[in-house]
């Protein structure tokens, strides 16, 4: 099914990827004209009083130094750690249509990302549709491996279909950890660092893009929960 899907997809990307846009409320307008801003430079105030240290697998590497263009999947909770390490680089970020989605996609543009619209869910083809034009554009392409609505953890198609669509020869991993945050009572357990706290970012070996979907899959949420494992070592203390 998954292969038919992916022949579908490359069949119709000679055709515009368009999304539908319905018009935003004067409420909404407004908060789009504010809010994103704002949060960009929140993130910035923030994310300058950081300590980023990196812990790697054996034969991980460094992730954003890798030229684009690459393939790169982290859980939804690390994003806020995220848009404040990689900013200015130009990473695609798959980021839903809906309004909430449009707050993102503003914010993260002031932060120097390339937000791609679509859903790894609804409209699911668009979005790596535009992922894949991203990619042969040689952007450096990450997505939210569980988002954007869960389950917490639980790796979707998205990163592996993507990876399939363009001949992608791995697909990296990585999870950001921050040694003190506020932790958000929504699906993905949300982190917010707090001020002068030590984020540790977790890079796994790289996941070869198998002949087998399956196999691919499920090595990838093995890699992420590595990930998650290496950065939890180093605030845990030995028994």
């Amino acid at each position: 099914m998954l292969s038919l899907f992916l022949c579908d997809l490359r069949g119709s990307l000679s055709r515009p990827a368009k999304l539908i846009h319905v018009p935003f409320t004067r409420t909404q307008r407004l908060t789009l004209a504010i809010v994103p801003r704002l949060a960009a430079f929140l993130i910035r105030v923030l994310g300058a009083t950081l300590r980023y240290e990196d812990v790697f697998a054996p034969n991980g590497t460094l992730g954003h130094v890798i030229p684009g263009p690459v393939v790169y999947a982290f859980w939804h909770r690390s994003l806020l750690t995220c848009a404040h390490r990689f900013r200015n680089l130009g990473i695609a970020i798959l980021i839903s249509p809906s309004f909430d989605g449009e707050l993102i996609a503003r914010t993260v543009s002031h932060l120097g990302f390339f937000p791609v619209r679509g859903s790894s869910s609804r409209g699911g083809a668009l979005g790596l549709r535009n992922m894949q034009l991203a990619y042969q554009a040689g952007h450096r392409c990450a997505i939210t491996a569980d988002g954007p609505r869960g389950p917490a953890m639980i790796l979707k198609p998205g990163a592996v279909q993507l990876a399939r669509l363009v001949e992608a020869p791995w697909i990296g991993a990585f999870y950001a950890l921050p040694q003190r945050a506020w932790t958000l009572n929504s699906w993905d357990r949300f982190l917010i660092p707090k001020p002068f706290s030590r984020v540790v970012f977790s890079w796994p070996a790289h996941t070869p893009n198998a002949a087998s979907l399956d196999q691919t899959q499920a090595a990838l949420q093995t890699a992420l929960e590595q990930a998650v494992a290496l950065a939890d070592r180093r605030f845990t203390p030995p028994i």
